[in-house]
């Protein structure tokens, strides 16, 4: 989560994305992902289970309006609410100000891209005169018309959004995957129908350098402008090209048209050089067109988008909309989530329709970002993919990625292309990316364990997906062995790493700021460990073994002595370290709600307490490599469930960040995976909801709603591993078709009998578990082999939490010291 803030039947996939799928389909089981066929589908239509409003107010900064599965096209409406990040809020307090063509999905920071905005007027001042048009942001602006219960008169799907407007005005949107189609729909009392395009108001108001020209012959108009990055230091320039066409009618030329600045609209303008613009300024068209004449005007505006230029943002709208076909390209995007979402299924039978649709909406977010920008790249040619939107790595790896692995290694695949071909431009694997900008990184280089979930997962498909074995490894040993200019945009603080095996928290070094070094530390040892992963995988023995090495470098940040105040059971803590050796002191409870400060753990260089976004506490607890280690560190077993349990019970545990999300699996590493179970469903139940402030914090581009799915999956992943957690699933079955393998593994319940709405008992722990009819090594894991192969996972629940993982030396999930992990 950034929390840094300085002020919805057929189907066809286009251009590349096409192209590749097809070449799968053939090479591949002859499966042909287009068709979205598989053995069982009971939920024909998940997009109907799909609430795309939950975490719309209260900070979720969810993003409701229209894309196509990591479309590069986000289009959906402004407000004026500060919670404004992916443009919405579901307040109707709200006023609505726009309705933009490019968004992100539950990011923090300053508010990011919101670019171009189109806004109706039905009427201007009291004579209706093009001159007082109120066209800039803060004087156009009016509320939504609400319902019976108050909120919002806007409705969503996939593939669809509209809202209705105090003003009579009724608009709808659907998009492509690079072009968006707006109708605008206008009372009867619009003698002369106005559209407004913003140049200029961008979610920063950052605008510099803005271009825009009106054809008045063709009713159309093209524009340009730079933009700040909303997590960085650098900027970006967009292009838009955007189109006017009645509906049943023939809209004909504008009967008005000019451009404005500010509130000051003049007539027959048609190019933005003849405006007095300066920086922050805000730059326009307005357009003014005849009346249908027949009661209400209905007028589509077709958008096309590019980060190339105006020319390429026109062949975009003209290739992907050709014939302003709303109700098609609706149905087009809706089909295309159908067949994504309907890879995964579960049986609703003696399940609630929230829980329903609380997954299906969870899965939905994680298919949002990165976006699919391929053609799009202004900084470099290239034949590859290019996605950006990685807002930011060190939300999304956890979980996000682990989860396409099961149900989307194509797209998971292109997306691995593009970073790697950043890193062979840039030098290092993206970390945090926001409209071609590199952003603030959060943690340590978190790319590496994603590059190491693909590759652990699928090596042996990697040719026919396209990866490079080879590109791969090396893009992750630069992250590893070269230290950059600046590792607050890319890379690590990789010399004094390799050196000490920790980052020393009085070392002032040039090239990026002296902050987060514990918890980079550790997330650094993590990317090693992935690395090691990889090397296994490619009989690179030596490699294996020097960065698994490095991978046990936690170590050497943990300080047996540490003791949390009040409470001298908690005894060891992860600390800062300095050059010479010894430790130094932050207080475990620091950047927690139990903090006597009050402090945070931001981006911020006057932080010096060596931890980002998590308190120590929370951070002492992520060793997904080698947890067996963490718990002997601890104090054995006993102890370790103590302090799990402790950091429950005194309200450590940040449901709203990701360093907490594994820790309510960690029970499952000392033999109490019930214990995991309870407090899995009690985290969803006291936190996550299909209310519209459903989520609590930020979405962080899929992270929560990835996550979210898994808990409701029953699973938990380790990334870069061949291991998920495994617990019970919210419904009497659960599966995941993949198309790579054209296999679908159930995960069945024997005797479900339903959730406890509190999360607490219930029959819902694991007894025991069979694969494919045969007694399963552990209760506690499955292998990747149970995906590979499609097999049916059948569980025997129980109402007793102290179940185990099972009786064999092997049934506690694996650890780096006891052996664990060959991948």
């Amino acid at each position: 989560m950034v929390r840094f803030c300085p002020p919805l039947i057929a189907f066809a996939l286009a251009g590349l994305t096409a192209t590749l799928h097809t070449t799968l389909a053939r090479s591949l089981h002859d499966y042909d992902v287009r068709t979205g066929k598989r053995a069982d589908a009971p939920i024909s239509d998940p997009a109907s289970r799909v609430n795309l409003f939950i975490g719309t107010t209260s900070s979720g900064h969810a993003f409701p309006g229209v894309t196509l599965p990591h479309g590069m096209v986000k289009v959906g409406m402004d407000t004026d609410s500060p919670d404004n990040h992916a443009g919405y809020d579901s307040n109707p307090s709200f006023n609505a100000v726009g309705f933009s063509q490019l968004h992100d999905d539950g990011t923090g920071g300053s508010v990011p891209l919101s670019v171009f905005k189109i806004w109706p007027f039905a009427s201007c001042g009291d004579d209706n005169r093009f001159e007082v048009c109120a066209c800039d942001i803060n004087s156009r602006k009016v509320l939504r018309k609400t319902l019976a219960d108050g909120s919002p008169d806007d409705a969503a799907e996939p593939g669809y959004f509209a809202s209705n407007l105090s003003t009579d005005i009724r608009v709808e949107l659907t998009a492509t995957r690079r072009a968006a189609l707006h109708k605008y729909t206008f009372p009867s009392t619009a003698s002369i129908p106005r559209l407004v395009i913003d140049v200029t108001n961008d979610g920063q108001q950052s605008n510099a350098l803005p271009v825009v020209h009106i054809d008045p012959d063709k009713a159309r108009v093209t524009a340009g402008s730079t933009f700040a990055a909303s997590f960085g230091p650098g900027n970006y320039r967009v292009y838009t090209c955007m189109d006017f066409k009645g509906v049943n009618f023939d809209l004909g030329k504008p009967v008005e048209f000019g451009t404005y600045l500010g509130n000051s609209p003049i007539r027959g303008l048609v190019d933005g050089i003849q405006e007095y613009t300066g920086y922050r300024s805000e730059l326009g068209a307005l357009l003014g067109f005849a009346q249908n004449g027949n009661g209400q005007t209905e007028i589509f505006a077709r958008v096309g988008m590019s980060f190339i230029s105006t020319d390429q943002a026109c062949n975009n709208a003209e290739s992907e909309i050709p014939t302003f076909d709303f109700d098609g390209t609706r149905s087009a995007a809706r089909a295309e989530w159908n067949e994504l979402l309907g890879r995964v299924q579960v049986d609703t039978d003696g399940v609630d329709d929230d829980t329903i649709e609380l997954f299906y909406s969870s899965l939905y977010r994680t298919h949002i970002s990165p976006a699919d920008y391929t053609g799009e790249n202004p900084l470099w040619e290239s034949d590859e993919p290019y996605y950006d939107s990685f807002y930011c790595n060190w939300d999304t790896f956890r979980t996000l990625y682990p989860l396409m692995s099961l149900h989307d290694p194509v797209n998971f695949a292109r997306i691995v292309r593009g970073m790697i071909n950043i890193q062979q431009h840039e030098g290092w694997l993206p970390e945090c990316r926001g409209a071609t900008a590199k952003q603030w990184m959060q943690g340590g280089s978190d790319g590496d364990p994603i590059l190491g979930e693909f590759f652990v997962k699928f090596a042996e498909q990697s040719a026919a997906l396209n990866v490079s074995a080879s590109a791969l490894y090396k893009a992750l040993i630069a992250d590893a062995e070269d230290q950059p200019p600046d590792w607050n945009l890319g890379g690590r603080q990789v010399n004094v790493w390799k050196e000490r095996g920790y980052i020393p928290q009085d070392l002032i070094e040039p090239g990026g700021a002296n902050t987060k070094q514990v918890s980079r530390a550790l997330e650094y040892a993590f990317g090693d460990f992935a690395i090691s992963q990889v090397a296994r995988v490619l009989n690179n023995t030596a490699d294996a073994d020097k960065y698994a090495r490095r991978a046990g470098n936690f170590v050497n940040v943990w300080n047996p002595n540490t003791t949390v105040p009040g409470n001298d059971s908690i005894v060891g803590m992860m600390q800062p370290r300095f050059m010479n050796g010894s430790f130094g002191f932050t207080d475990p409870r620091h950047c927690s709600s139990n903090d006597p400060t009050g402090a945070n753990c931001f981006l911020f260089n006057t932080n010096f307490d060596g931890f980002y976004e998590a308190s120590p506490i929370v951070y002492s607890q992520f060793v997904p490599q080698d947890t067996a280690k963490l718990i002997e560190l601890q104090g054995g077993a006993d102890k370790f469930v103590a302090r799990l349990d402790f950091i429950f019970d005194q309200n450590y545990f940040d449901s709203t960040d990701e360093p907490s999300q594994q820790i309510p699996f960690m029970y499952h590493y000392a033999n109490k995976p019930g214990h995991s179970t309870q407090r899995s469903r009690q985290v969803l139940a006291e936190h996550f909801s299909t209310a519209t402030n459903g989520l609590p914090g930020n979405d962080d581009s899929g992270a929560m709603g990835s996550y979210v799915a898994f808990y409701l999956s029953g699973l938990y992943p380790v990334p870069a591993t061949k291991q998920y957690l495994l617990s019970s699933p919210f419904f009497p079955r659960v599966s995941f078709f993949n198309p790579i393998f054209n296999t679908t593994t159930n995960i069945v319940t024997r005797n479900f009998v339903g959730n406890p709405a509190n999360g607490t008992g219930g029959t819902v722990f694991v007894q025991n578990v069979t694969i494919d009819g045969q007694p399963a090594k552990s209760n506690c894991f499955l292998e990747w082999d149970v995906f590979q192969r499609g097999a049916t996972v059948e569980l025997t629940l129980t109402d007793n939490i102290e179940v185990s993982c099972g009786n064999g030396t092997d049934a506690l999930p694996p650890s780096l010291s006891t052996g664990g992990f060959d991948a």
